[in-house]
């Protein structure tokens, strides 16, 4: 008895063809994956960054209050260096320009940031 063998190894083989459809099936996935990759990337770039930006941005701008309205004229320098008028009472009760928080001792704060706001006045009652 003689046995035949023939080559598998063309187009027509079942096996070739299923192997063919398992790497094309395969490789989609992978494409919506890599895909889902840099958008989930990019978003949380984006995220980051617009929360930096924001921090960066938190230090509040500056506008010098109306002295007559104050009841004292003291100053100190913030740790940026700059020159910012010390919290103080309001003589018409209303928020004096430039304030920035109200201090729990009736106070009002000119500071540009937060860090250490109405510490010696009891703290920070409300921000502006």
């Amino acid at each position: 008895m003689r046995l035949q063998t023939a080559t598998i190894d063309g187009p027509d083989n079942p096996a070739i063809q299923n192997d063919q459809r398992k790497h094309s099936r395969s490789s989609r996935p992978k494409q919506i994956m890599t895909t889902r990759f840099y958008r989930r990337t990019a978003s949380i770039l984006l995220a980051a960054a617009l929360a930096l930006n924001c921090v960066a941005s938190f230090a509040y701008s500056y506008s010098s209050p109306n002295e007559s309205d104050l009841d004292n004229h003291q100053t100190y320098r913030n740790h940026d260096g700059e020159t910012v008028h010390s919290p103080a009472h309001s003589r018409s009760g209303e928020a004096p320009d430039g304030a920035t928080a109200r201090c729990r001792d009736g106070t009002w704060s000119f500071s540009r940031h937060r860090s250490g706001t109405c510490s010696r006045h009891g703290g920070v009652a409300a921000w502006r």
